[in-house]
């Protein structure tokens, strides 16, 4: 587990995740871009802000760079300033599943810690940035369906449930999808 090997060589408890560095830690004792990646490996590869596609699809999170890494222990995650995606284990998942993870692992930039608001912060930008359709919430859905709960993150099932009742929700215009972070605008920074 590379966030947990980076964990313990910078002070941290062994088992917390990369959201929970990110949140629940010391920012001041948060690694920077270049520290991550010489803890995590010569694998990594650091892509600057803007520059990231994902299947042709062109993606941001503010000013922040995104670290590619195949090792890393999950689909992605995030520390203060930067996201990880996980390289091998994204591959073979739709488009819309990838954008999704990484556009959940961009929420926990603006949002903090929780997995569900980080959940709906993803659908809410799918839909305001045209790539999140009913086929690919049903994508999300059963990838995410899959995954266990544990202390931070909901059961599978009940993450699929709250983010296909918020989609119905933005579609239907009983929530407001503008009310996600406008592409080049993504709000304050942390």
């Amino acid at each position: 587990m590379a966030a947990a090997a980076l964990a313990a060589a910078i002070g941290w408890g062994q088992t917390a995740t990369a959201q929970e560095f990110v949140f629940r830690g010391n920012r001041a004792q948060a690694p920077s871009v270049g520290q991550y990646m010489k803890q995590a490996g010569p694998q990594t590869k650091e892509v600057p802000h803007g520059a990231l596609k994902i299947d042709d699809v062109p993606v941001n999170c503010g000013t922040r760079p995104t670290v590619l890494n195949p090792k890393f222990d999950s689909w992605g995650g995030a520390f203060p300033g930067f996201l990880i995606m996980n390289t091998a284990k994204i591959q073979g998942l739709s488009t819309q599943v990838k954008l999704y993870i990484y556009s959940h692992e961009c929420g926990h930039q603006f949002i903090g810690a929780s997995e569900t608001k980080a959940d709906l912060f993803a659908i809410r930008r799918g839909v305001r940035w045209g790539w999140l359709d009913a086929q690919g919430m049903e994508e999300i859905c059963t990838f995410i369906s899959k995954l266990k709960g544990d202390a931070v993150h909901p059961a599978g099932p009940k993450r699929c449930t709250t983010m296909r009742n918020y989609y119905r929700e933005l579609v239907n215009g009983t929530q407001q999808a503008s009310s996600g972070m406008q592409p080049n605008t993504l709000g304050p920074s942390n």
